[in-house]
């Protein structure tokens, strides 16, 4: 049976922590599918299981579509290269080890420069509007950075993003880019995928010079009431875990070697 399969807590800390790696080089090889990367640039990383003081990160030089379960380097908060081999990135390490440390939920942290949300950043007003159901749930869950203070080459950057975040789940970074937080690579990448297609959808809405149709604001509060108290799980599993499952069986088809 795959481990994927299996809950968590049936799992051995070493198996949580090869699915783990696994989910999180299906992450990058779906990004680039996706078209969510940028050169060797950007960052996808997630806490180690069963630790508080580390994360997986790739070796700086290496391509989204080369990255494989085996290749991730564990990084301490301080910096510390602990396991694995190649170089730090140094950016990946001041914004995301900050956030996984001072973010409860933020497990995952995944930062792109996606070229939709990217777009959408560099807006005067780079806010979700609310135009269709997909805009509503996102919006809710997006917090914006308004500041772009240059390369963060200093963690606390990182410190000043993770404040920006807050209990939310998506930022969208002024002149920069976006990043999500989850509890699972499942939740970050889902958030990641549809933050780039609510920002496609309203960018292509604007492109018409049309005026955008507005949702009526009971309908607005009514729907993001259901968004927030709507619990449902299919075979008790969250939408973000049967969607990103399903991206992976594609993969599975495309680029099995990820897995190695």
């Amino acid at each position: 049976m795959p481990l994927e399969s299996l809950p968590a807590e049936d799992l051995s800390l070493a198996d949580q922590r090869w699915q783990a790696r696994v989910d999180l080089a299906a992450a990058h090889r779906l990004a680039v599918m996706h078209g969510f990367n940028e050169g060797i640039f950007n960052h996808l990383t997630l806490r180690v299981p069963g630790t508080d003081d580390r994360y997986y990160q790739i070796p700086f030089g290496l391509h989204w579509s080369e990255v494989t379960a085996s290749c991730f380097m564990e990084i301490a908060y301080d910096g510390t290269r602990l396991a694995g081999e190649g170089e730090i990135e140094r950016s990946a390490y001041c914004i995301h080890a900050p956030m996984h440390r001072l973010l409860p939920n933020a497990a995952a942290v995944f930062h792109t420069h996606m070229p939709f949300a990217s777009a959408l950043s560099r807006l005067e007003d780079p806010s979700i509007l609310p135009i269709g159901q997909t805009e509503l749930g996102t919006m809710l869950n997006t917090a914006y950075d308004l500041t772009y203070t240059g390369l963060a080459y200093d963690p606390a950057e990182g410190e000043r993003l993770a404040g920006v975040v807050g209990d939310k789940t998506i930022l969208i970074m002024a002149n920069h880019g976006v990043a999500t937080v989850g509890r699972t690579v499942a939740e970050a990448y889902d958030r990641l995928y549809y933050i780039e297609r609510v920002a496609q959808v309203q960018l292509y809405a604007m492109w018409t010079g049309k005026p955008l149709r507005h949702l009526p604001q009971p309908v607005i509060d009514g729907t993001i009431a259901v968004f927030r108290e709507n619990s449902t799980k299919y075979g008790g599993r969250s939408n973000a875990d049967w969607h990103f499952s399903a991206l992976k069986r594609i993969l599975d088809r495309r680029e099995p070697d990820y897995k190695e």
